[in-house]
């Protein structure tokens, strides 16, 4: 074998190889693995030709290029921190938070050069609005309603850029050290007047449970009052009835019974007595006695 076919045979194999290296090449630059947290913007003679998902994907060597290799992870904007004036005149400093992800990646490539800043004087825009349309004492109750309404805005605001907004946060809301000054006397005299109420309401309870008592104490009376009656007219009519059925021996019978009382009384006196019966008290008790050897029928 001579030199020029030595040398053919060297510039055959250098072509072999350079067209094996091509083909690698060309399947290099047409082969595209896109990580998952990841979005690929095709474009193709400087124009956007498409967008590559996760996975494994083709393009077409040297026309196609990938122009920007987008993130989609949910993202966190620094807190921020913005001057708000609410509709009863009071200075607030707000602290917000904001997270979004991209979704639209050719939106957000080719509308917005700065997104995050973009974003951040959006939500300051909104939360100055928002908070201009409330009271200071509805900013501080009512922060989740404040937060969703927020979050909506922004969104509507943003959606233009292919973003999602996932989550708005109001961090603190700080007041100067006049108006704390003011809330706390405030804050004061509304626990004084709880007090002074619950105070009156105790006394005007002690009033109305006093008056219970003592309601209920005259009925326990008037209660036993009318049972005493009932007993005294019980006890006036059986006398009657007796007198009904006896006549004169039942009416001397009582007073023979009132008498022996009397006698009963003097003789537990102190010292000795003499007591001097008279002889028609003996003959009232004998003619009483009689009425026990009465034979019943």
């Amino acid at each position: 074998m001579n030199e020029d076919q030595i040398l053919g045979l060297i510039s055959q194999n250098i072509l072999y190889l350079l067209g094996a290296l091509f083909v690698v090449i060309v399947v290099l630059k047409g082969i595209k693995i896109v990580p998952q947290s990841e979005k690929y913007v095709i474009e193709r003679f400087g124009r956007l030709h498409s967008v590559l998902g996760p996975g494994i994907n083709f393009i077409v060597p040297f026309l196609d290029n990938v122009a920007h290799k987008i993130s989609i992870l949910e993202r966190q904007l620094p807190t921020a921190s913005q001057d708000a004036i609410t509709r009863d005149n009071v200075l607030v400093e707000v602290e917000t938070s904001v997270f979004y992800r991209i979704l639209n990646p050719e939106k957000t490539v080719y509308r917005i050069r700065d997104v995050d800043g973009a974003i951040a004087t959006t939500v300051a825009g909104i939360v100055r609005a928002e908070i201009g349309r409330m009271d200071l004492d509805e900013v501080q109750s009512n922060r989740a309603e404040l937060i969703s309404t927020i979050k909506a805005s922004v969104e509507d605001a943003v959606d233009n850029w292919g973003i999602e907004v996932t989550r708005a946060e109001i961090l603190d809301v700080n007041l100067d050290q006049a108006t704390r000054d003011a809330m706390l006397q405030q804050l004061n005299a509304e626990r004084e007047r709880r007090a002074q109420v619950t105070k009156a309401e105790g006394a005007k309870r002690a009033v109305e449970l006093n008056a219970d008592a003592e309601l209920y104490a005259a009925e326990q009376l008037a209660k036993a009052r009318r049972i005493e009656a009932e007993a005294e007219a019980y006890a006036t009519s059986v006398v009657a009835q007796a007198l009904r059925e006896n006549g004169i021996e039942a009416a001397q019978y009582q007073v023979a019974l009132k008498q022996v009382e009397a006698l009963n009384a003097l003789g537990d006196g102190a010292g000795n007595q003499t007591i001097v019966v008279p002889a028609q008290a003996l003959e009232a008790f004998g003619d009483a006695f009689k009425l026990f050897r009465k034979p019943t029928s």
